[in-house]
């Protein structure tokens, strides 16, 4: 039933990592759009995230948020899919799928920001720096043809919308590790897909009347 899986997220978001996700398990799923004006900072959905953030999932009762933990549950909530790591994938399915969650995420944001920790500053920084953060994803990403491996996981989904919206965006540098990896990943039916159904629901350009 659509019902015992609630997906909760706006377009213009992090939401779309849940949304490949969602459509890689293969999952009945409803949609609920979350709008930033409003009911983002609403009571009734600052029940489900109190970080008034999306994405989030409501599976069976039970609230779900951040992509990574997203990613990770739904591969272990629907096993069918094959998403979840193998015992030989465990430790580069963890590792990477952590490192973008965490490193990968704050060296990005913060370098938008203009802000590059000093040497001295590094050591309180999970990602150090962001050249060095950058250095070590391309060489994750260059290592197999997934990042956990020979083959797809969940992991590919969040380490993949990093790396496809740092493309995009420009935030990160243009290598051809990137390019290489996202153009795999991009090809899939699921990303094609979701995209597809997430661009729908972006509010079109109000008009300007002469």
């Amino acid at each position: 039933m659509a019902d015992d899986l609630v997906f909760y997220t706006n377009p213009q978001s992090r939401g779309r990592i849940a949304r490949w996700m969602l459509e890689e398990t293969g999952a009945d799923y409803r949609t609920e759009v979350i709008d930033y004006a409003s009911r983002m900072k609403s009571p009734d959905y600052l029940a489900i995230n109190p970080m008034g953030k999306v994405p989030a999932i409501v599976h069976h009762g039970k609230a779900v948020t951040e992509g990574a933990a997203i990613c990770a549950y739904l591969a272990e909530a629907f096993p069918e899919a094959g998403l979840a790591p193998r015992p030989g994938e465990r430790a580069d399915y963890y590792r990477w799928l952590f490192f973008a969650a965490g490193p990968v995420e704050h060296a990005v944001t913060n370098n938008v920001a203009k802000f590059d920790p000093s040497p001295e500053q590094s050591r309180m920084f999970g990602y150090g720096s962001y050249a060095a953060t950058v250095d070590v994803l391309e060489a994750a990403v260059s290592a197999h043809p997934y990042i956990a491996g020979d083959r797809f996981t969940a992991a590919d989904v969040y380490v993949g919308s990093a790396v496809g919206w740092g493309i995009l965006f420009g935030s990160l540098p243009k290598r051809d590790a990137f390019t290489d990896y996202f153009e795999r990943l991009s090809g899939r039916e699921a990303y094609k897909r979701a995209a597809e159904m997430d661009d729908a629901l972006v509010p079109a350009p109000a008009s300007v009347e002469a």
